[in-house]
């Protein structure tokens, strides 16, 4: 079983940074693809930024330019780093993998609050 253990949110002001880090422990298989989501807006929440075996990276529309989703050499821990914060950037942030069999897991969350 993975366990995601999620660190770096926290309360900032209008741009303002803060940098999100995830890290996949347990029984870890291969990770073909993490990535952040974020609820509000939308039941669903909102995929905000993944990264995939070979590098590939793929942003939402209202992050571009401003977040970047990165992963360190081993493959098991991701990050966001996001800039040029705005209020509405504030939510709470879910880190997300899935393994090379298709199994996904999800994080506890951390909440990110951008606020003067």
């Amino acid at each position: 079983q993975v366990h995601l253990v999620e660190s770096g949110g926290g309360s900032v002001q209008p741009g303002g940074s803060l940098r999100l880090s995830c890290a996949a422990t347990g029984s870890v298989r291969r990770l073909s693809a993490m990535a952040w989501y974020r609820r509000p807006p939308g039941p669903q929440g909102e995929l905000v930024a993944g990264i995939f075996n070979g590098g590939t990276t793929n942003y939402a529309d209202s992050v571009m330019g401003r977040f970047t989703i990165s992963r360190d050499s081993a493959g098991n821990t991701v990050y966001l780093q996001m800039n040029s914060l705005k209020p509405e950037d504030t939510a709470g942030y879910y880190c997300n993998v899935v393994d090379d069999l298709g199994f996904g897991s999800w994080g506890q969350g951390t909440l990110v609050t951008v606020s003067s």
